[in-house]
Order: C-alpha cells, then sequence, then structure tokens
C-alpha cells in the first residue's frame, strides 16, 4: 500500500476551514487505498479553542483511517499582539521555520511515496532530503512578491505535482514558472465535500425545529467565517441588499465568526432600520452541525468580492450545493467552472448591491425556480465535486506523471 505523509503547519483541531479541508482530505486519501500519516504542528490553542474536541476524527467527524502525528515547534504567536503587527509576523515566521525543521528531521527517518502539504517552506525544505517525483504541492493562493512569493516560486519546480485550487490561480502559477527550466506539472481541482455529510439532510421543517428559529420567516444564510486575513467576505454588501426589500421581511442567518463581525453586522441591520427579530445569528457551530444549519435556510448566499475572485474556491460553495437550498453568488472567475447562471444558481455582479437585491427577491418569489437551481445544484457537486473523487483523481496524476 503505497504511503502519503501530508505536513501541515495548521493548528488542529481549529474552527478554521482549512483544518476541516485537511482532514477531509486525509480521509478521502485512505479511502482511495493510501496509508494516510498526517503530521501537524503542535501549536498553542487561542482562548476562543479551548473549548474544542481535541480528538479530531471526532471534532471534524470523519473516519480515524488516518494516522496523526504533533511536531514540535517553538509557538509564541500568542505574544505578537494584532496580525499586522511587526512582532505578530516575526513570531509567525518563527513557528513556521522551527516546524518545518521539525518536518524535515522528522521526515529523514520515514520514507514515503507522497509527500503533500500546502506550506512551501516545509516542501522546499524536504526537496533536500526527497526526491522530486514524491513532493506535490497544493496551492491555494498566489504568494505575492516579497519573502513568501520567493518561496512558492522556489517550491514549484522541486514538486513535481502541483494542485492549485482554481483554473485562474493554476493559470497564475504556470506564469511563474515559465521561464524555468525545471516545471512542475501543474493543475487544478476544486475543494469538494464529503458525501456523507449530506445524505440524510433533515427536513427544513425539522432543521428549523432544532435551531429554534421560526418556520414562518424566510431565511437568506451565510455559512462560515466572516473575515479571511481582515478582508469581509461580503456580508455586509448582503445586509445592504436586504436593505432595498423592507416589505419582504426577510431574515438574514449568520452561522460563524467571529463574535466581533456579528456584533457590527447586528449594528449595520439595525442602522439600515431592519427589525432585530430578523437577525439571526448562531456563532461557530461544530463542523457535524453545518448540514443542519444549511438545511434551516431558504437562500445560501456566497456575497465575496472581487478580492476572492481568482483564488478562493471556498468549500462553503460546495456545501451550500449539497445542502438542497438555492445559492446566489457573486460572479468571479475562480468558480465559473462550477456554477452557471440560471442553471446551478443566480449569479450577481460581485459588490452590486441592487442586483443581488433583486436575485434575492426572484428567489423568494419562485419557489419553483428555488427548486430547481437546488436540485440541479446538488446533483452537479455529487457527481463532480466530492472529495474521494479528487484524491483519487490526485493520485492518478501523480502514478501517471
Amino acid at each position: 500500500m503505497p504511503r502519503l505523509i501530508y505536513f501541515t503547519n495548521a493548528r488542529l483541531p481549529s474552527v478554521m476551514a482549512h483544518g476541516l479541508q485537511i482532514v477531509q482530505n486525509c480521509e478521502a486519501f485512505a479511502q482511495s487505498g493510501v496509508d494516510v500519516r498526517l503530521w501537524c504542528a503542535r501549536r498553542a490553542i487561542p482562548q476562543d479553542e479551548r473549548g474544542l474536541n481535541p480528538d479530531i476524527w471526532a471534532y471534524y467527524g470523519v473516519q480515524p483511517n488516518f494516522r496523526l502525528r504533533r511536531l514540535p515547534t517553538l509557538d509564541l504567536t500568542r505574544f505578537g499582539g494584532t496580525d499586522e503587527s511587526v512582532l505578530a509576523r516575526v513570531l509567525f515566521y518563527v513557528q513556521y521555520g522551527t516546524f518545518a525543521l521539525a518536518a524535515l528531521f522528522a521526515a529523514l527517518w520515514t520514507s514515503a511515496d507522497l509527500y503533500y502539504s500546502r506550506d512551501p517552506l516545509t516542501l522546499l525544505l524536504l526537496s533536500l532530503v526527497k526526491p522530486r517525483r514524491a513532493l506535490v504541492y497544493e496551492a491555494h493562493q498566489l504568494h505575492p512578491p516579497g519573502w513568501s512569493g520567493w518561496l512558492q516560486r522556489h517550491t514549484l519546480p522541486r514538486c513535481a505535482l502541483t494542485v492549485a485550487v482554481t483554473p485562474p490561480l493554476r493559470d497564475a502559477l504556470e506564469g511563474l514558472q515559465a521561464s524555468n527550466t525545471l516545471k512542475s506539472q501543474i493543475v487544478s481541482a476544486h475543494d469538494g465535500i464529503r458525501q456523507a455529510r449530506f445524505e440524510a439532510l433533515p427536513s427544513q421543517a425539522d432543521a428549523r425545529a432544532r435551531v429554534g428559529w421560526s418556520p414562518d420567516v424566510f431565511i437568506v444564510g451565510y455559512m462560515g467565517r466572516l473575515t479571511t486575513l481582515g478582508i469581509t467576505k461580503g456580508v455586509d454588501i448582503l445586509i445592504d441588499a436586504l436593505a432595498l426589500l423592507p416589505e419582504a421581511r426577510i431574515a438574514i442567518a449568520l452561522v460563524g465568526g467571529p463574535d466581533a463581525m456579528v456584533a457590527a453586522y447586528r449594528e449595520q441591520w439595525r442602522a439600515r432600520g431592519l427589525p432585530d427579530a430578523l437577525f439571526l445569528a448562531a456563532g461557530q457551530v461544530p463542523p457535524d452541525q453545518v448540514p443542519l444549519y444549511l438545511s434551516a435556510f431558504d437562500i445560501c448566499a456566497m456575497p465575496f468580492t472581487e478580492h476572492f475572485g481568482l483564488y478562493a474556491s471556498p468549500m462553503k460553495l460546495f456545501e451550500y450545493m449539497a445542502s438542497g437550498r438555492a445559492l446566489v453568488a457573486s460572479d468571479l472567475p475562480a468558480w465559473r467552472d462550477v456554477v452557471q447562471h440560471e442553471q446551478t444558481a443566480l449569479l450577481v455582479p460581485a459588490a452590486d448591491v441592487p442586483a443581488l437585491a433583486a436575485a434575492i427577491a426572484q428567489l423568494h418569489m419562485n419557489m419553483e425556480l428555488r427548486t430547481r437551481l437546488a436540485d440541479n445544484a446538488r446533483q452537479h457537486v455529487l457527481a463532480h465535486y466530492t472529495w474521494r473523487a479528487r484524491a483519487e483523481r490526485i493520485l492518478q496524476l501523480h502514478k501517471s506523471g
């Protein structure tokens, strides 16, 4: 049985989406006939995550079909203050560097057929002691000029295979290595879903009863983190759109955090003259409750801004599609190959408040349209975007390369 070691500097478990993505991928690789070892950083636990179940298989709701090893790291990031401070950046690179060194030394005494990571520095160091054909880089962004950009540029040719999470990112990485004599094979593979999570969804009435929401209100819902690296995900735009539809009395439901952002959006909601009773906030919920809350929505919203237009492959997109609920989303290049306007979603220009309001109003008034879009999206995602299918494709590409 081939062996795959997945290296990640991520803190596990975590409320961040990348933790779920990593763990579900490890499960999928193992389901595809691979002996999987997940080597993660032993990180300090922030105050708001100390209540999480430390059993990652239970917390993320996956099969215990892969092994976990925590590598030592010097993590002083809790003393760095805000993420934007110079001290915070220095302490992060100290932590990141010590993890990469720990991964290098641990790998010296272990053999595998694939060494897989999202971390360029880790792969760059591994390339000193492991064969190029065994290194696989999963890229989630095009790093800006500077230290991180240098790392990415020099990591690419040292990996036989690079998996980019969107076609635009694949094209950008191809451009980055255009002048290299030695090139990585770069393919695109979007994020996906764990099919078993969406096979026995509750009815909307049952879901509403379980989460404590009224069965009589029409709900537009947003699931997940409200900000990434200080960049908001467009919920302010969604609120402004709903403010254009006051007579419809449509509720917004936010399932995610951080709490400070939820509080700010509640104040924006009030400032637009919308009633408190129609602002629903569940906070951060465990991964196994995500399908339940999605089932309680009428519409799933993804009002992302242009910032996320090229390199984001949000798991929420695929989970929305699997939920059996209609989707309204910004029309951005990163997922134009996944969803089609008026076939699997209603797509609107990013940050266009009137267009978003019009799309929501159209879905609110047309149950037949909601049902058709939801059914088409669910069939499409189950057929093409499961983690298992993604893992098998990556393994086949590595084998054939």
